[in-house]
């Protein structure tokens, strides 16, 4: 199912939107601020942005130079006016597409598959399932279960786990998870990466003296692999 993120403040327009793709079969969060829907756009890897320009806290042409510094989303911007000399430099900012208000859902989402298709994103479901022992990440749907049994992770915990999963059996370093996950440069002294394989250990249930699946490399990082191997 393909997700999508609307960032986007007007509070009658918004849950209108979210209906309306919720009804075509789309997986649909929002975010009424920039500074929000940046966060979520960073935490949630959205497979689209639809992002209002006028937004309350942060002009929408900040937010998409902040989002695209950390990540490639499609984004399509919304603006009032056809004439907006700012939808000329978000396209030149790396949007892919733009619509004018007022627009239908149909327009709107007629410009989604546009996009999705340009960009290859139009089949989430075409991603692997990944499969570690009995450990199973659904990468489509979010989804992680351990011998059969659902795992409730936070975003970036399955995010973690997903980039692990990934690579059965080789030793990411902590400097590569930090990039990648996190898209934070390497400090030398972070400890983000042992906090949450402590979290993601003991939802698991493991331990760092017990492991099963999370192996720690010390003073190189993490490796994933089933029990036995």
């Amino acid at each position: 199912m393909v997700q999508v993120l609307i960032i986007e403040d007007d509070p009658r327009i918004r849950p209108l939107l979210m209906r309306s793709l919720d009804e075509r079969g789309y997986a649909v969060s929002s975010a009424s601020t920039g500074m929000q829907g940046l966060s979520m756009a960073v935490d949630h890897r959205p497979d689209l942005v639809i992002l209002d320009l006028g937004l309350p806290d942060v002009d929408g042409t900040q937010v998409l130079a902040m989002l695209r510094a950390v990540s490639q989303v499609p984004v399509i911007v919304a603006s009032a006016r056809d004439d907006d000399p700012s939808l000329v430099g978000c396209l030149d900012a790396g949007a892919d597409d733009y619509v004018v208000k007022p627009y239908t859902p149909e327009q709107l989402e007629a410009r989604i598959r546009a996009v999705l298709r340009r960009v290859g994103g139009g089949a989430r479901a075409q991603q692997p399932v990944l499969v570690v022992g009995g450990l199973q990440v659904d990468v489509a749907a979010r989804r992680t279960t351990l011998d059969g049994e659902p795992v409730e992770l936070s975003p970036r915990e399955f995010d973690l786990l997903r980039h692990l999963a990934e690579r059965p059996g080789e030793v990411v370093t902590k400097k590569e998870l930090l990039s990648e996950v996190w898209q934070q440069p390497w400090g030398g002294s972070d400890k983000t990466v042992d906090v949450h394989v402590s979290w993601l250990r003991r939802k698991l249930g493991e331990s760092a003296a017990e492991p099963r699946y999370l192996h720690t490399v010390r003073g190189v990082g993490v490796r994933l692999a089933a029990p036995g191997a």
